[in-house]
């Protein structure tokens, strides 16, 4: 696929068919994705890939947690203590869309809150990834991941597969590892689905807004 067509098309993906992804197809998105560039090529990242029965056991755990009330504790802060503008503008629209195209109103505090557990499950994909980074790394090693992340991301575009980043499943990194025995020493710095897109479900039909270039690049000549 075309990398420019690729990033235009790429979205996050909450719906996906019951059909399985194969261990080729992951060992090839990040086979590719490990020429991902990072400082003095130190290449922080790990990753669990999380399936069958372990993922429906990490999932149940998860999704208790969060529906007993445990908000979790992140390895490190995502998002500001305070939004400011345009931030905060950019954040309610992008939670807004998403109900609104799902028929969720703002006092049904239940379907928000299912369709909130639903992250937790990494959206019911066949794959739920995870990826981490050795803790005694600093603030570029976080740069580094994200193109690590966003080249897996675009790996399986090519693949015909599709994803969704979550960041939310870092919220119980205690669950996941002592559930699956691993990354102790390590910064959970994320989730991911991947599987294939159901294309008819109303929860792939929106699509949130960019700004245009123009708003966010100085041009010095």
């Amino acid at each position: 696929m075309d990398v420019i067509k690729a990033l235009e098309q790429r979205k996050s993906t909450r719906a996906f068919l019951d059909k399985a992804v194969t261990e080729e197809q992951i060992n090839t998105m990040l086979n590719a994705a490990r020429y991902a560039p990072s400082g003095v090529n130190t290449q922080p990242w790990s990753v669990a890939v999380v399936t069958g029965e372990s993922k429906i056991s990490l999932q149940t755990k998860i999704e208790a947690a969060f529906r007993s009330g445990d908000k979790g504790k992140r390895d490190y802060q995502y998002y500001p203590t305070e939004w400011a503008e345009p931030y905060k503008s950019r954040r309610k629209e992008c939670g807004l869309l998403m109900y609104s195209t799902l028929g969720i109103k703002r006092e049904d505090k239940e379907r928000q809150l299912d369709q909130w557990a639903a992250n937790y499950r990494a959206f019911d994909a066949p794959v739920m990834l995870l990826f981490f980074m050795d803790s005694g790394m600093q603030s570029g090693s976080y740069m580094d991941c994200g193109m690590f992340i966003q080249s897996t991301m675009l790996s399986a575009m090519d693949l015909g597969l599709r994803t969704c980043p979550l960041a939310s499943l870092a919220d119980y990194q205690h669950i996941v590892k002592l559930e699956l025995d691993f990354g102790h020493d390590k910064i959970l710095l994320c989730g991911m689905a991947v599987g294939y897109e159901d294309t008819e479900a109303l929860v792939n039909s929106y699509r949130t807004s960019r700004e245009e270039v123009s708003s966010f690049t100085g041009y010095f000549r």
